[in-house]
């Protein structure tokens, strides 16, 4: 047996640095990793840690020259190079060299930078710890290792999670995003139990951890949180949960009772403050359901006017805004010092603009104010509104109940007589017309003026709007002959969140541009809605239209033709709900529908192969996955959704990823409503029978006008 020969290592020798030079074999040509300066930095603190690879440089006949070239190791070169530069290091010192003569030079840079294994994310995060435990600062160790101190926080807390959730990443039982994931709640045994719940689990995405993780916790984002304020809630002794690896928009707040109790306590506070001011009521919620002032009279107030002081210095700003402006006009970009000067003077003007609001003592008297918090966070105050029982009792007309005190034609008394009696035949004074005269005389001129509106568009537009905004913004709309009667639904139950979405906040703000912008008589709306352009008559007249809108399925009231023309108007206006802003979420729409629904809006949205993915999954888990699945597909419901108008081909449902099988489109089930006719359905023009109550089953409501 050949006895096996010993392997020599290659020999080591220290040579002086300007003996060594790069070597064009050196495989590295991309920039990777530590920057030359800050390797030329670390080893300055901690000298050369591994040595260099170097061939000997040999003549035309083979023997050494005396240099060296580098083919492996030329990142550590460059940074002793620097160091000679920056006069540090003298350029004859010593470097430690392996000298290799044996093979090729490639090879020996290759196998360095192949062979070499990158130390494990949990060795650095454990190495990171204990360099804690031994005193070093956070930023001392970020200093060392050229990381920022951020780097260091997010690795130390790695290195806290539970040993067990450690050990599944050593073994690669988990990505680092999952346990990233983890570092968001401190609890370890709680750490442990979503990573069991875990392995019964169709999904581990980091987001699902994140989720599992902060159940029962408030996002620091939420409307009640930024109210309160995170820095007083944690004074108070809450706690909050915060993600160093991704954007948490502020974290979690843990304790949900203590921020409940500041939330109220707070709004208490305010509340007094706006009770301080008069109103005769003022009442306190975090959120009041949308349409909680419907059958209120809005007062409105006036702007308290600003001094002479304050309106020198108004135009004081204004005028240094226009100059600027106008110097800068043809520069593609303003200069810092100008652009922060003219954000600063946007701010004062604003500050000026913004005057408060001074009630009448009378409105004082009899309006109230609610007091929440908008979706925002911020105060929110309503002021100005005049509950129907507090109005007062002398300013109620007959006629706005319905009832007139005048005589009908059936009410009178006297008979027409084409003859005179002889007591009014002898007094030839003047006497005041009888009420029958007046009634029969005003009948003809009734139809004579309705004649004569019909021929003028103009006006009986003038007149049509004149009259629903009597309705809409005046509480006792009786200056008005043309009876037209719009009525501005309320909604019987809060919608959560409803009065939060654009749509809501749009309708709004026009309604109180709107009041604001019209006079506080009724007696002279007519005169100012003459003069008010086309454009703001159509503007307002389209306003006031919209506002008398009710498309809510009502079970107690059938009203099925009513709502099949809400989806014959929905397509004419080209009404798009997903564009609008509502998206399917488990508060919206998920978490209350059964697991089919979920199967079938997830089958709809993403194809068969999604919806067959998650149909095993317990309830929350679906609503939870599905939301997520659903996000940017545009998917609706279908009593959302806008069916054609009559003649159009009915839309399909667009597939948002390539998949198997799944409905693509909306379905008519046509039994049902024609069953629904066979029940007893009124036929269109059967008013008689419109608006009774009648309840609808299952979906029919949801039909075109077409059925």
């Amino acid at each position: 047996m050949t006895k096996q020969q010993k392997i020599t290592l290659s020999a080591s020798r220290d040579i002086p640095f300007n003996k060594l030079m790069l070597s064009q074999s050196n495989v590295r040509h991309v920039k990777a990793g530590v920057s030359i300066e800050e390797l030329a930095e670390d080893i300055a603190r901690r000298t050369l840690l591994s040595s260099i690879t170097v061939r000997p440089v040999l003549d035309d006949s083979g023997t050494e020259t005396g240099m060296y070239t580098i083919p492996a190791g030329g990142r550590r070169f460059r940074a002793l190079e620097l160091l000679v530069k920056q006069k540090r290091m003298n350029k004859t010192a010593l470097v430690p060299c392996i000298v290799r003569t044996d093979g090729l030079a490639e090879e020996d840079s290759l196998a360095e930078n192949v062979q070499r294994a990158p130390l494990h994310p949990l060795d650095q995060f454990r190495a990171f710890q204990a360099m804690r435990e031994k005193g070093r600062t956070e930023e001392e160790i970020a200093a060392a290792f050229f990381v920022s101190a951020s780097v260091v926080k997010q690795r130390l807390k790695l290195a806290a999670v539970a040993p067990s959730l450690l050990d599944a990443y050593a073994e690669e039982e988990m990505t680092l995003d999952q346990l990233m994931a983890f570092t968001v709640n401190p609890d370890q045994a709680r750490q442990e139990q979503v990573w069991e719940a875990l392995q019964r689990h169709y999904s581990r995405q980091p987001y699902e951890i994140r989720r599992m993780l902060t159940e029962g916790a408030v996002r620091a984002s939420d409307k009640r949180a930024q109210f309160v304020g995170l820095d007083d809630y944690v004074e108070a002794g809450g706690e909050i949960l915060r993600d160093l690896f991704q954007q948490d928009d502020g974290g979690w707040l843990q304790d949900a009772a203590l921020l409940d109790v500041m939330v109220r306590e707070k709004l208490a506070e305010e509340a007094e403050t706006v009770r301080a001011e008069g109103w005769k009521w003022v009442e306190v919620d975090t959120e009041f359901p949308y349409g909680h002032t419907f059958r209120m009279r809005r007062v409105h107030g006036e702007a308290v006017p600003m001094s002479d002081e304050e309106a020198a210095s108004y135009q004081a700003l204004k005028a240094e805004y226009d100059a600027l402006e106008a110097e800068h006009a043809e520069a593609d970009e303003l200069p810092d010092e100008v652009d922060t000067r003219l954000g600063k003077i946007e701010e004062a003007m604003e500050a000026f603009e913004a005057r408060p609001i001074r009630f009448e003592a009378d409105d004082l008297a009899l309006a109230g104010a609610f007091v929440s918090i908008d979706s925002s966070g911020r105060l929110r105050v309503e002021r100005g509104d005049v509950r129907p029982e507090d109005e007062p009792v002398e300013e109620v007309e007959d006629i706005a109940d319905g009832t007139s005190e005048e005589p009908t034609i059936e009410d009178a008394d006297d008979p027409i007589s084409p003859a005179l009696d002889d007591e009014e035949e002898e007094d030839d004074g003047l006497k005041p017309l009888s009420d029958r005269l007046v009634m029969e005389l005003t009948a003809h001129r009734t139809l004579a003026l309705r004649n004569a509106l019909a021929q003028d568009p103009q006006v009986a537009f003038l007149a049509a709007l004149h009259a629903v905004v009597l309705r809409l913004f005046y509480r006792y709309a009786v200056d008005s002959c043309v009876e037209i009667e719009p009525r501005n639904a309320g909604f019987g139950s809060q919608v959560p969140g409803l009065g939060d979405t654009a749509y809501a906040q749009a309708i709004d703000q026009r309604h109180e541009t709107w009041a604001r912008n019209l006079p506080k008589a009724s007696e002279d709306l007519w005169k100012t809605l003459t003069e008010f352009d086309s454009c703001g008559r159509e503007a307002l007249f389209a306003h006031c239209v919209a506002m008398s809108v009710n498309a809510v399925h009502d079970p107690y009231q059938r009203r099925l033709r009513a709502i099949a023309h809400a989806d014959v108007l929905a397509g004419t206006v080209g009404l798009d709900m997903a564009k609008a802003g509502w998206t399917a979420t488990g508060d919206s729409y998920l978490g209350r529908v059964t697991k089919a629904r979920i199967l079938e809006a997830v089958r709809e949205a993403k194809g068969e192969a999604a919806a067959d993915r998650i149909a095993g999954l317990k309830k929350a888990e679906m609503v939870t996955a599905a939301e997520d699945l659903l996000v940017g597909t545009s998917w609706l419901p279908d009593p959302l959704r806008t069916p054609p108008l009559p003649g159009e081909d009915a839309p399909e449902i667009e597939l948002i990823d390539t998949a198997d099988g799944g409905p693509s489109g909306d379905e008519t089930d046509t039994g049902e409503a024609q069953s629904a006719e066979d029940d007893g359905e009124p036929a269109i023009g059967d008013s008689e029978h419109l608006g009774e109550d009648d309840p609808v089953a299952g979906d029919a409501f949801a039909r075109t006008a077409a059925e």
